[in-house]
């Protein structure tokens, strides 16, 4: 008897990926083969979560937390990420505006399911997190990209090209501060251009704050804090990244409580709950000592001065440096055009094969935007110490001036 294709529905195929991961594969094999890889191509973190927050997850553990709890989260947990957004923030929040979540990538999909309606227009940024493109697809939106541009000191969002999106049936607006993959920063004349654009349009925003406490100077800014802004932002908040807590899988949805309700709902529908013991993890990681949590932001400030310098030793390569994320986004257009390489599959290939360095394209970040001409590529130095920073860019850097 012959087994037939299961009848797959058609809306996978509008489903994307989280492409760095085929990246990884790649490397893996490669790796397998023998060949030393230097990984900058995942924002994974090679560095452990500090050790009072493991510590408050194994009492958890064995006090028993290792049942359902609230769809909404630990009512403590609550409470002290109301309190510590609020006071980073400047915003009135309660556990009201606040539920947990299983990471903070969920909350793209549910901020889209609780606000979008099938054929509704949703702005998100190309180079981004492809995440967005796939969620806003996969439940039916029309995904509307915008850029950025090379400024003085950094990034800046291609303005023009944004508003020339919007059209009366534009709804939403992800907008990613502190970004990924460019490490662009919005300046405060920026945010304001930006809230000024949603009021007028009526847009609610995800604000994606992942990488707010990955800072090297300055202080973070939010979308969310500025006049008319916190009744239509969702803050995506995450536990990965500040407390290196990737594998633990907990982040939150801060923001007005009607749209907080209904993701509580998609909760009870997803996946009952968060982790219940890791939230008292977390929990620690808010309301207990942050010396672990600064001495990862050092080890990362360390990592990022000495890759953007070796970086900018390349011929063919310049590079901005950020002062916040993990990400550097070297302008590699010469490179290419010394070295003969016409696609970005070629480059990253070459690289790999050549030097053993890895790392993602401009490409895995969003589909290629009309009018790009310059080229770019996404070094992630959470998950590489600094020894094999300078030995794999070295290995770059004497392949690219071959």
């Amino acid at each position: 008897m012959t087994v037939s294709s299961p009848p797959i529905a058609e809306r996978i195929r509008r489903l994307g990926t989280e492409t760095a991961f085929a990246v990884s594969v790649e490397a893996a094999a490669w790796q397998a083969q023998g060949h030393t890889v230097y990984p900058f191509h995942l924002g994974d973190m090679d560095l452990p979560t500090p050790d009072n927050i493991v510590e408050a997850a194994f009492k958890a553990l064995r006090d028993g937390k290792t049942g359902y709890c609230p769809p909404a989260g630990v009512p403590a947990l609550r409470e002290a990420l109301a309190t510590a957004v609020g006071a980073s923030h400047g915003l009135h929040l309660g556990p009201q505006n606040v539920t947990v979540e299983p990471g903070g990538k969920p909350v793209i999909g549910k901020f889209i399911l609780a606000l979008m309606n099938p054929g509704d227009e949703v702005l998100y940024p190309s180079p981004g997190y492809p995440i967005y493109e796939s969620q806003i697809e996969f439940h039916g939106g029309v995904a509307l990209p915008y850029g950025y541009v090379e400024g003085a000191a950094n990034f800046e969002l291609d303005f023009e090209a944004l508003e020339a999106q919007v059209s009366p049936r534009t709804r939403l607006l992800i907008f990613n501060n502190l970004q990924n993959p460019t490490g662009a920063e919005s300046s405060p004349a920026e945010l304001e251009r930006v809230a000024e654009l949603a009021l007028r349009h009526d847009l609610y925003v995800l604000c994606d704050e992942a990488y707010w406490d990955i800072r090297y100077s300055g202080r973070s800014q939010s979308l969310a804090a500025l006049p008319g802004m916190a009744e239509r932002c969702l803050i995506l908040y995450t536990f990965s990244k500040k407390f290196a807590m990737t594998g633990w899988r907990l982040g939150a949805a801060v923001g007005p409580a009607a749209i907080v309700e209904v993701i509580a709902k998609l909760n009870v529908n997803d996946e009952s709950c968060s982790n219940h013991f890791v939230q008292y993890g977390a929990l620690e990681g808010l309301i207990g000592d942050e010396s672990g949590s600064r001495e990862i932001v050092r080890i990362l400030r360390e990592r990022r001065d000495v890759c953007v310098a070796l970086l900018n030793q390349i011929t063919g390569v310049s590079c901005f440096t950020p002062e916040a994320t993990f990400y550097l986004f070297p302008n590699v257009t010469e490179l290419m055009r010394r070295k003969g390489l016409s696609t970005y599959d070629e480059l990253r290939r070459a690289a790999l094969e050549e030097t053993g360095v890895s790392f993602c394209t401009r490409l895995h970040f969003g589909r290629a935007l009309p009018g790009e001409k310059e080229s770019y590529v996404r070094f992630a130095y959470s998950g590489i110490p600094v020894p094999l920073i300078e030995e794999g860019l070295g290995r770059l850097k004497a392949w690219a001036e071959a």
